[in-house]
């Protein structure tokens, strides 16, 4: 079977997004739909639509642009997606990729609906892993032999492509994490809007989930306080929906235990919620020190993060593949994994020296100006019209189930 284009740039068809939407909770649903917006009003095309992956038989309140639901365990789902896909004026799918959000064996179903398009695909890999098992090395290396451009967003991700799994850079696009443009401003201009004048605010948001290490902040607040008595630390965020399904609330209850053991209870804030994109800005706008204690080195991106970069606001971090890239060259501070001491000495340092946290922001913040929305739009846009340029390439219809062990 053949992939056809019809032209070597788009015609009066339109994009395709697959992967979680909004209002679905999770990271990979809220850059889904920033990278529909920004690319939609850039490309001035209302034929763009998109196909969300779901993980509730309920169904999502799902906007107008969400045209088709795919049910992440029903492989005729992804069938029928393929089939409603080919008989569209779809001119090129945008895919999202990420091990967890498609059934089967390592995720193999969505080689069910990739191989049967006969328009080209862009994957863009939210992992990339070091060591995959056999099944995950064999299901992304299906996932790229079906797609036209592999979009990654760190230099490290590049290189485990190339080294790990043995893809041609040719066929590799670098493009950063999108971000919201904000402007640099000073966080005492909005910590009036949570009630937070004259404090020192720390911040960690996303969904919560225990391989974010937010115990570890906790633990370092007795030693900033007894410097820095006007600290409080926001950890904003829901538990991670499958946290929660599996494990209910046993994490969260465990950090408020873990703050009032300590006797810093009144120094930390646990907002339960997935908040709008408006009020997370303001949360960060109101940040001294943005804070992303994670548990695991092999990360190779962060949106959070990258959200915080971009904001201007002064980071630590523990070395996580991502934060190592994202903060060189004086973006921010790395301190060791599972260490409150080095989390403490980097508040209180950054704290007490109003110039060099002013010095760190600023480079931060120009750094991400290559990362805000816009601009992360029309490299995408090249990568698709590469894409569409690409010469037509044999693929084969179903994916090599044989190679997927269970």
């Amino acid at each position: 079977m053949k992939k056809h284009r019809s032209s070597s740039t788009f015609s009066r068809g339109g994009i395709t997004f697959i992967g979680n939407y909004l209002p679905r909770r999770c990271g990979i649903a809220t850059f889904t739909a920033d990278l529909y917006e920004s690319i939609s009003s850039q490309s001035h095309r209302a034929n763009n639509l998109v196909v969300a992956l779901s993980d509730t038989p309920n169904h999502y309140a799902y906007p107008p642009q969400v045209r088709l639901e795919v049910e992440e365990s029903d492989i005729r789902s992804y069938w029928d997606a393929a089939e409603f896909l080919n008989a569209s004026n779809t001119d090129l799918v945008c895919l999202q990729h990420e091990f967890g959000i498609f059934g089967g064996i390592s995720g193999s179903y969505i080689l069910e609906l990739i191989a049967r398009l006969n328009m080209p695909v862009v994957t863009t890999l939210h992992t990339v892993l070091k060591n995959p098992d056999l099944n995950q090395r064999t299901v992304l290396q299906q996932v790229i032999r079906c797609s036209e451009r592999v979009v990654v967003m760190s230099k490290v991700g590049m290189r485990l492509l190339e080294e790990v799994y043995r893809i041609p850079q040719e066929k590799i696009d670098f493009i950063p994490h999108g971000i919201p443009d904000v402007p640099f401003v000073e966080s005492c201009l909005y910590k009036d809007r949570f009630g937070l004048q004259g404090k020192n605010v720390l911040l960690t948001f996303g969904l919560i989930s225990q391989n974010k290490g937010l115990e570890n902040v906790i633990e370092s607040l007795p030693m900033i306080l007894e410097h820095c008595p006007n600290v409080v630390y926001f950890i904003v965020g829901s538990t991670h929906p499958n946290v929660k399904k599996n494990e209910g609330e046993s994490y969260r209850l465990g950090l408020m235990r873990l703050a009032k053991e300590l006797g810093v209870e009144d120094h930390v804030v646990l907002h339960d919620g997935f908040v709008r994109i408006e009020e997370l800005i303001e949360y960060l706008q109101a940040t001294d020190i943005y804070v992303t204690p994670y548990l695991n080195p092999e990360q190779s991106v962060s949106g959070t993060l990258a959200y915080a970069v971009g904001a201007g606001k002064a980071v630590i971090s523990t070395p996580y593949w991502y934060a190592e890239e994202i903060l060189s060259d004086g973006r921010g501070m790395l301190v060791p994994f599972k260490n409150p001491k080095a989390i403490a000495r980097a508040a209180v340092k950054l704290l007490a020296n109003e110039i060099e946290r002013f010095s760190v922001r600023k480079r931060a913040y120009e750094f991400g100006r290559e990362m805000i929305w816009a601009r992360v739009a029309q490299r995408y846009m090249q990568t698709f019209q590469m894409a569409q340029r690409t010469p037509v390439i044999s693929s084969n219809p179903l994916p090599l189930h044989f190679a997927i062990k269970p």
